[in-house]
């Protein structure tokens, strides 16, 4: 009788985070992936200036800050992208099954601890308060590498897990293709062999 009674609820058409993870899903990593490489290349490129042009620290701003100076020095740049970072990794998990979602999942851990130390330098730089008694806004990491070298690993060890997942991820197994349902692996593609 109480069934009755209750209105009914609409199906779900399917939310953006469904069309992120379902028929637009490779479309949706492509536009990450490309965010992601330009990030590198922004990090690249500094380490080219450092490394092999021999400029100093202070002055190798990578490609974004020769133009405009004031992005690289405010956090503002380095806060939004690791940002963008933490909402496209978790935005684009529901997308991944199996081992591709293990990486994927690794990757988002991994991005959250860098997210946490971009937010640790951004509050610093906003409020003028610096932690551990230093002169400038220092992450937690930064105690023991310098913030270039620590800034290219933190990207590397979430980009690797991101490559080696979008890799599974378009080449799943027989169990995977069943239990995907995006637009990354059209239904005619043979599963890889388990």
């Amino acid at each position: 009788m109480t069934e009755l009674l209750r209105p009914a609820v609409p199906a779900r058409t399917g939310g953006l985070l469904d069309r992120l993870n379902g028929p637009h899903h490779r479309a949706s990593l492509n536009v990450f992936l490309f965010i992601v490489i330009a990030h590198w290349a922004e990090h690249l490129t500094q380490a080219y200036q450092i490394w092999v042009l021999d400029w100093p620290v202070p002055k190798s701003k990578g490609m974004l800050g020769l133009a405009y100076p004031w992005l690289v020095t405010s956090e503002w740049m380095h806060y939004g992208y690791a940002l963008i970072m933490l909402i496209g990794l978790f935005t684009l998990r529901r997308g991944f099954v199996g081992r591709a979602k293990g990486w994927w999942t690794a990757a988002l851990v991994i991005q959250f601890w860098h997210h946490i130390e971009h937010l640790l330098l951004f509050v610093q730089a906003q409020s003028g308060h610096f932690l551990f008694g230093r002169p400038v806004a220092t992450s937690v990491l930064q105690l023991v590498f310098p913030r270039v070298e620590l800034h290219l690993f933190y990207n590397t060890v979430v980009f690797l897990p991101m490559v080696i997942a979008m890799y599974l991820h378009l080449r799943p197994n027989a169990a995977e293709a069943a239990e995907s349902s995006c637009s990354c692996h059209p239904a005619e593609r043979e599963p890889v062999a388990a």
